[in-house]
């Protein structure tokens, strides 16, 4: 019940790092396998289909996170965080997840429809991240305010793929030199 009681979006950032320990935990609680007899994840997902990939854009790199192994592969050595949205916070706060889906795992469906379930796959994803957040002292914000064709060249994804939304994880910025969060 505090966790969502203190869930919120938050638009300034302190530009402080996650410890690892915390950007680890984060991830599996937002996309992680909590059930390894099954494989299932943390967030339930489309028609028992895993058709999303959380990638982390940090100030140097940009990773894809693989929850089978629970560990972040590497995918480009740029910093991308800026690109994820059109407000200047993003490139401020240490951690933008980016959410891709992958069309051609989507069988039968429309483009349309391949775009609404892949989104609401995301949005539970971002609401543990929300959940993760508040429990833990940092600050999030969903988004889908970003340049979709500029920031699919920049992350070279391929043709079936397409981003969904992208989301904002760092310190508020009111906590700048409190670390106690």
């Amino acid at each position: 019940m505090e966790a969502l009681s203190l869930r919120r979006s938050t638009r300034e950032y302190a530009s402080r790092a996650l410890p690892l320990q915390a950007l680890s935990d984060l991830l599996w609680a937002a996309y992680g396998i909590n059930r390894a007899e099954s494989g299932d994840h943390t967030a339930p997902y489309w028609r028992h289909i895993a058709v999303l990939d959380v990638y982390v854009a940090l100030a140097d790199s940009v990773w894809r996170y693989s929850p089978e192994r629970h560990l972040l592969l590497p995918h480009l050595s740029v910093d991308l965080r800026a690109a994820t949205g059109s407000q200047d916070f993003v490139g401020v706060a240490p951690l933008d997840l980016i959410y891709v889906a992958h069309g051609d795992r989507m069988h039968d469906l429309t483009p349309e429809q391949r775009r609404l379930y892949a989104s609401v796959d995301a949005a539970f994803i971002g609401q543990n991240i929300y959940l993760y957040c508040a429990a833990n002292g940092l600050a999030s914000v969903f988004r889908g305010a970003f340049d979709e064709v500029s920031l699919t060249e920049a992350m070279e994804l391929g043709a079936d793929q397409f981003i969904t939304f992208t989301q904002t994880v760092g310190y508020p910025r009111h906590a700048e030199g409190n670390h106690h969060y």
